[in-house]
């Protein structure tokens, strides 16, 4: 018999991940009627856990579903998965749907019944190696629907383009909406030009990234130039550095776009060494793991 020391929380219960099942009429498995989070877990210290509740409880307020537990309850259940996982470090799922109903049927249940799981996974970080050379990614037209600032676990389109992206040996699609920078497939992208960060702005065509507002808080503290503002696809393929954020990722620069280098009109050797180089990123992910380092150790 296979013993699970990691168990998923499901509608109150802590169960082995073969013990935990959702019916054949839950709304989240019929519509994707749910939404989701994603908290990284360092040490067994969850990291921006307040902020993560916070989008949840917007997304939860954006599809109209009340939320099942109170702010504090939610704290003890992800500190709790953070404290017996097997993992130190750890990427911690929460999803809420709307939950079962009796008859398909479009409209809302008239009782609602959420149904709540909580898991963790192994979390590893980006090597170094990676840190250093940096990503290709591809581009495609964002065909998602008009509420990207919710989490929603309505994410087809989502795999549709992060397989784009995929297919093409790359990590990451970068998405452009009627001549303007969106976001990633499942990430923020962030612009660099004559040493000024630029941030998409946020509103409904983009999720409010957690990493975004750790990059952008540490870019005031530490007086970096950055503008919030519309970024046209011309200015993003031609930045000096195009960065990558996620929670999962934290920040990672972006070496190709479509296989052109960034930041580079020739084919000349770049660095010292004929590699990448990303002087402001460099910066920003020193920055970056200091403050990590310093969440973890002070919560």
């Amino acid at each position: 018999m296979i013993e699970f020391r990691t168990r998923i929380y499901m509608n109150g219960q802590w169960l082995a991940p073969p013990e935990a099942r959702v019916s054949v009429m839950d709304r989240g498995f019929l519509f994707g009627d749910g939404v989701y989070e994603v908290i990284p877990v360092y040490s067994r210290r969850p990291f921006r856990l307040d902020e993560h509740l916070t989008r949840l409880q917007q997304s939860l307020n954006g599809i109209q579903l009340g939320n099942p537990h109170p702010l504090d309850h939610w704290r003890t259940l992800v500190l709790k998965l953070a404290a017996d996982a097997e993992w130190e470090d750890q990427s911690i799922c929460i999803q809420v749907t709307r939950g079962p109903m009796e008859v398909r049927n479009h409209a809302f249940p008239a009782v609602i019944n959420p149904t709540v799981m909580i898991m963790a996974e192994p979390l590893t970080t980006p090597p170094a190696t990676l840190r250093a050379t940096g990503i290709a990614t591809v581009s495609a037209a964002d065909i998602r629907w008009l509420r990207c600032d919710l989490k929603t676990t309505s994410l087809l389109a989502n795999c549709l383009l992060r397989q784009y992206a995929v297919t093409h040996g790359c990590a990451e699609t970068v998405l452009f909406r009627d001549g303007f920078l969106t976001e990633g497939a499942a990430s923020s992208i962030l612009v660099v030009k004559d040493g000024v960060l630029l941030a998409p702005i946020k509103n409904h065509l983009m999720l409010p990234g957690i990493t975004y507002d750790v990059v952008l808080e540490l870019a005031a503290t530490h007086g970096l130039p950055c503008v919030v503002r519309d970024i046209t696809e011309e200015e993003t393929r031609n930045a000096d550095e195009l960065w990558m954020a996620s929670s999962t990722k934290e920040v990672l620069p972006i070496a190709t776009l479509d296989g052109n280098r960034i930041g580079r009109t020739d084919n000349s050797p770049v660095g010292a060494e004929g590699t990448p180089s990303f002087p402001v990123y460099s910066r920003m992910i020193a920055w970056y793991q200091s403050y990590k380092q310093e969440v973890m150790r002070h919560g």
